[in-house]
């Protein structure tokens, strides 16, 4: 479990303003009408509503709304869609801020891996904006 102090928010922030300059200009047109908020981390009880275990599993992202393949005009006054991004998960998925070598004998972790993940999690979740699933998304990469 990580403690978030200012200075390791910052850090993160600073990483997911780097890596939203680097996406395309179409991605940046699609988050002003899908804000991203960056949370800390999802609260236990809303893992257990997704089904998950706090315990054992973590979320890096999540959008919230209707995709875009399945709006209807009949679906004005919902409330705005959204990307979230959750530093927990992510950090936990990239490896940690410290660069190591895992059981199997890969490199996981640093900056760069952080970077990484804070991307594909950015675009998996923009992936659902259009509409794709779970299994679209693993087959590009986006999983």
């Amino acid at each position: 479990m990580h403690r978030w102090s200012t200075h390791m928010r910052e850090k993160f922030d600073e990483i997911v303003e780097g890596v939203l300059a680097d996406l395309p200009q179409s991605i940046h047109l699609l988050l002003e009408e899908s804000p991203l908020i960056v949370e800390d981390a999802p609260s236990d009880a809303f893992l257990r509503e997704l089904g998950m275990d706090p315990e054992f599993e973590d979320l890096c992202g999540l959008h919230s709304g209707t995709a875009i393949t399945e709006r209807s005009v009949s679906e004005s006054g919902q409330l705005p869609e959204t990307i979230q991004i959750y530093r927990r998960g992510i950090l936990d998925a990239a490896g940690g801020w410290e660069p190591t070598i895992d059981e199997d004998g890969s490199e996981i972790g640093g900056v760069t891996a952080v970077q990484r993940e804070i991307r594909i999690t950015i675009l998996h979740e923009v992936g659902h904006h259009f509409g794709l699933s779970e299994d679209d998304l693993e087959r590009l990469g986006f999983g």
